[in-house]
């Protein structure tokens, strides 16, 4: 199996895994879809301060997407074994490369694709 594959279904199961704790908070998945725009506009650095200063569900999407970063499949883009929490997340996007940064962006926004797709299906009314 090519390794971006496994990086795909490594993606797309973890999501699956967060969208199952994250829709029994109110306006999980309004928020997850809302974040990509978000980071496209502001940044990522911008984006993980401002919803991890916020709301529960801002805050646990935050901590969603750092566990993501922690596993083994992304680590290759950047260590964030020292961040423990979303702020600590931002501090350390400050510490890296503009390309590494670049980098870092494109992978949570794939993530997220995967975490709203599970979300919106998880959802209850």
């Amino acid at each position: 199996m090519s390794n971006l594959k496994k990086l795909e279904q490594g993606r797309a199961e973890e999501a699956y895994k967060a969208a199952l704790e994250g829709v029994k908070e109110k306006d999980y998945t309004s928020y997850v879809k809302k974040l990509p725009m978000l980071i496209k506009t502001n940044g990522l650095g911008a984006a993980t301060i401002f919803y991890a200063s916020n709301k529960p569900a801002h805050k646990l999407i935050c901590s969603q997407i750092l566990t993501w970063l922690k596993t083994d499949s992304p680590k290759m883009l950047a260590d964030f074994s020292k961040a423990s929490t979303p702020i600590d997340f931002a501090h350390e996007l400050t510490k890296l490369e503009s390309p590494q940064y670049r980098a870092i962006t494109v992978e949570v926004l794939a993530y997220l694709n995967w975490l709203k797709r599970f979300s919106t299906g998880l959802k209850k009314d």
